[in-house]
């Protein structure tokens, strides 16, 4: 019993002393140190590359026409219509800028982007009436990101509609 006893004594008092050992270069962890920021050299221009956003072959909406907020009891429900130039646009979608995060003013940016007709189709060339050409979009924020959201902004090429709490 003695031995036990002594034993489990002996762990106890080796794993209490653990805690010096974290910082100590006996820790293999601590062999290389810390991580620092190094600079980084690229050949990209100053200011960088400029940002794309959406799929590939999309482009920004020319006009946000209107913007809702609905909430639901899991979040909310973003709505944004669109007017593009022509008829015949088509795959929009509301892309989050800042990953959905809202800055530091508690604004949550979408940029409202569509998919444009083939150039050669009739409908590139059809203008008809601002109704007809008319598109919408959605986004859906659950309620764990909309916490400390207090503006949201879907922007356009021409324009930008908001709403705030």
């Amino acid at each position: 019993m003695n031995k036990a006893l002594i034993a489990a004594l002996a762990l106890t008092l080796t794993t209490a002393g653990c805690g010096t050992i974290r910082d100590s270069k006996l820790n293999p962890f601590n062999w290389f140190g810390r991580d620092t920021a190094a600079p980084v050299q690229t050949l990209a221009p100053r200011g960088g590359y400029p940002v794309k956003v959406g799929k590939p072959n999309q482009q920004q909406i020319a006009q946000v026409s209107s913007l809702s907020v609905e909430k639901i009891p899991s979040g909310a429900i973003i709505t944004a219509m669109g007017l593009p130039p022509t008829q015949g646009y088509w795959d929009t979608d509301l892309v989050p800028l800042n990953s959905g995060a809202p800055d530091e003013n508690g604004t949550v940016t979408y940029v409202f982007m569509v998919s444009p007709p083939p150039a050669d189709s009739p409908d590139a060339r059809r203008v008809m009436n601002p109704q007809s050409r008319e598109v919408s979009a959605a986004a859906f924020l659950n309620n764990y990101k909309l916490q400390g959201v207090r503006k949201i902004v879907v922007q356009g090429v021409s324009n930008a509609r908001s709403v705030a709490r």
